[in-house]
């Protein structure tokens, strides 16, 4: 049993729970930040010999874009556009917690069905990484502002690395570096997108692109 692991897993499956039922966008992104951080420790806790020094420069770079770099952008945007909540979801935040609920059963019993290698040790891992996806696909959907969607974003990111992580001790470097390189990418335009329909709209509302026509 690998204690440390474990709790990480844990805290990714809370900190799910807690982005579907926030509507403060400051705690969204402090908890996003955390939530990269767990994900950056993961693959050093999962290791068989111990980290070796690529691994531990790897999740330290992990932590300082995701734990830092990103909720940094994000945190700077936020002020520029002087919105503090999410006020009127597609979803509402107690049925969110509700689809969550459901969302983590059927990841659990999707992670139990699933043939998987003999070298995945911790049996909450694929289930973690399956709920992690589907709790960002649920934030992209469900919610209106664009801010709550690059978080969405970076929470789906998050899950495909911890599922790459349950298959493999030390995942290829250049591939990790590429899927990192694309969110970096994405979260810029993603901000710069945010910029313009803050300025044309006085809202960063993703429902309020309809009103742009050429």
């Amino acid at each position: 049993m690998n204690t440390a692991a474990d709790l990480i897993l844990i805290f990714l499956i809370l900190s799910n729970l807690t982005l579907l039922g926030l509507s403060r966008l400051g705690a969204c992104i402090r908890t996003v930040a955390l939530q990269g951080v767990a994900v950056g420790l993961l693959p050093l806790c999962l290791s068989r010999t111990g980290p070796d020094f690529h691994q531990m420069l790897f999740s330290a770079f992990l932590i300082g874009l995701k734990g830092i770099v990103f909720p940094w952008v994000l945190m700077k945007i936020l002020r520029d556009i002087k919105i503090q909540r999410e006020v009127e979801p597609f979803v509402g935040y107690g049925t969110s917690l509700v689809l969550g609920t459901a969302a983590l059963v059927i990841s659990m019993w999707l992670g139990h069905r699933l043939p998987l290698p003999e070298s995945i040790r911790l049996e909450l891992i694929v289930p973690t990484a399956f709920f992690t996806i589907m709790s960002g696909l649920f934030l992209i959907i469900a919610r209106k502002k664009a801010l709550t969607q690059v978080l969405g974003y970076l929470v789906l990111e998050n899950g495909i690395y911890t599922f790459g992580a349950a298959l493999a001790d030390q995942q290829p470097l250049l591939i990790e570096l590429g899927i990192l390189l694309d969110v970096f990418a994405a979260v810029f335009v993603m901000g710069i997108a945010i910029f313009h329909i803050n300025r044309e709209f006085d809202s960063i509302d993703t429902d309020k692109l309809s009103g742009l026509r050429t």
